[in-house]
């Protein structure tokens, strides 16, 4: 079984590059991030007729996630409980359903722009209410992950220049501690292997010439329970698409499992 995340920043102007990767990568599953488009305006009859059903929770030009999958999409659950809102609106970025053997989460967690913007704030706080949305599936016996655009780097060695970062968000202490508390609650990181270079990176920059310098970020991350890690045979971040005129700034991350 072959499931994977990736941040299309935008389906409506990714679609043909997407459905040519899914034809090509040979993906059973898909979660989706920053879908950008109204549900009603979703592609939902180019992806079947690729084979494949979508579960979709978006609203408009922002956010927006979604689970695709051609081997059954059951239990779908829009929106994540306990969500904090931001500025009295609960953001469309969390998706959960069952396909096949296993149960995703497709989350696109807040920005959180500067360390002492608002944002920022509701960040950790919708850090704690995914934590206690999971940890019941991620302590159970079914294989079960919680993949997407996590917005943070887990270590240093995640971003190509620590110094780079000083004072930002995405590398602080207390982002990483929320993910190292939503790891506490039963699931580890499956670390991808990069196609290329030495850091396994799923972001760069459209600016300055990042991804020719190789100048990204790996945020892009599959946080599986025992059952589902246990299970995995190979991870990579699929670097090709990045690449060319058109391609979204995040890449793909690809996990193969023995299901």
């Amino acid at each position: 079984m072959r499931i994977a995340t990736w941040n299309v920043n935008s389906i409506t102007a990714r679609l043909p590059r997407l459905l040519a990767w899914l034809e090509s990568s040979g993906t059973d599953v898909l979660c989706l991030q920053e879908a950008k488009v109204a549900e009603a305006q979703f592609p939902f009859d180019a992806l079947r007729e690729a084979g494949y059903e979508a579960a979709v929770h978006a609203t408009g030009r922002w956010n927006g996630v979604a689970v695709l999958s051609r081997v059954g999409l059951e239990d779908v659950v829009k929106g994540l409980p306990g969500d904090p809102g931001y500025e009295g609106v609960q953001e469309p970025r969390a998706i959960s359903a069952t396909c096949g053997p296993v149960r995703v989460w497709s989350v696109y967690v807040p920005n959180g722009r500067e360390v002492d913007h608002p944002h920022y704030a509701y960040k950790l706080q919708w850090f704690e209410a995914l934590r206690a949305a999971v940890e019941g599936d991620a302590a159970g016996g079914r294989p079960f992950a919680v993949l997407g655009d996590y917005n943070v780097a887990p270590t240093d060695d995640d971003v190509y220049d620590r110094a780079a970062f000083e004072g930002a968000t995405h590398v602080t202490p207390a982002e990483r501690a929320a993910l190292a508390s939503l790891r506490g609650a039963g699931l580890s990181d499956v670390v991808p292997r990069p196609l290329k270079y030495d850091h396994p990176f799923t972001y760069w920059d459209y600016r300055q010439l990042c991804f020719p310098k190789n100048r990204g970020m790996r945020i892009d991350l599959v946080y599986g329970n025992e059952p589902f890690a246990k299970a995995v045979t190979d991870s990579y971040v699929d670097r090709e698409e990045r690449k060319g005129k058109g391609a979204s700034d995040h890449a793909p991350v690809v996990v193969d499992l023995d299901l």
